[in-house]
């Protein structure tokens, strides 16, 4: 049968449809749920000399991506303490003293009292809750005043954030068996059950994941790592470790790794290394 509406018509009909239309759109995408939360606990803004985002950039784009939290650190301290003061409403932020002032400091800051000075000053402002993230290969960690800083983080109920080879990791805890360290990284490429061997060992250590070789096989969890999460779902934590630009253009595909991943868990283990976690380390 031909169809004989008049064109007037037909586009009168369309026009007629098209609020239906553009209504049951609205409908469907506000019914569509979010995406899970993210933490983010490797979280660089840096001001040497100054931030590559401006402080409401870099808002928009943890709304952007839903990351809820992170942890906040600097070279210097400053930009961590813009975050903390810009009171963000949708954005907790939890502060870490950065033991640096400038990036010359990583090679050095183990064996310079100045640096001691530097923490015990900024955590006069009263809201830190850890120190780090710092840098430590070998016996390096085994100065008098890494061991000062880890007493310090034990006195003060202060984490450790430790970019730190597995000997340094052993030393941090040698200093003082009572330290909470959070493992940056978690090694690089340690070997999955050494991984295990010591979230077994040391009950108050928690591994962060960026930079993290060997958890995904293309876009696909390993048997190994899927096992290591399913068995400490209590133990892991995200990061994006925006300490280059680079790292900043990148972030939205860096958290769209993560959820990748983390779509392949059970829901439960996924929500506690995406966000849970956190809020469990870190809520006062």
């Amino acid at each position: 049968m031909v169809d004989r509406v008049h064109p007037s018509r037909r586009l009168g009909l369309v026009l007629l449809a098209l609020p239906l239309m553009l209504w049951a759109g609205a409908a469907a995408r506000a019914a569509a749920p979010l995406p899970m939360p993210l933490f983010d606990a490797h979280l660089h803004y840096n001001w040497e000399p100054s931030p590559h985002l401006q402080l409401q950039q870099v808002l928009a784009l943890f709304r952007q991506e839903r990351v809820t939290g992170i942890l906040a650190t600097s070279r210097p301290n400053d930009g961590t303490r813009a975050l903390v003061e810009a009171r963000p409403k949708d954005l907790w932020v939890v502060p870490f003293i950065r033991p640096y002032r400038v990036r010359a400091d990583m090679q050095t800051w183990m064996d310079d009292p100045t640096i001691q000075d530097l923490i015990e000053t900024e955590y006069k402002h009263g809201y830190y809750v850890g120190i780090g993230e710092f840098h430590l290969s070998g016996k390096a960690a085994a100065t008098k005043w890494v061991r000062r800083t880890v007493d310090f983080a034990v006195d003060k109920n202060l984490y450790l954030h430790a970019h730190a080879d597995d000997e340094a990791l052993e030393i941090l805890f040698a200093h003082n068996p009572k330290a909470r360290i959070i493992w940056a990284h978690t090694g690089f490429s340690t070997p999955p059950e050494k991984v295990a061997a010591y979230l077994e060992r040391y009950p108050a250590l928690w591994c962060e994941l960026s930079y993290r070789y060997g958890i995904t096989d293309g876009s696909r969890l390993t048997p190994e790592w899927k096992r290591l999460f399913e068995r400490y779902p209590d133990r892991f934590l995200l990061g994006s470790d925006t300490w280059i630009d680079q790292r900043w253009d990148s972030y939205a595909s860096i958290m769209g790794e993560y959820r990748s991943w983390l779509a392949q868990l059970p829901p439960v283990v996924a929500e506690k290394i995406a966000f849970r976690n956190a809020e469990r380390m870190f809520r006062r």
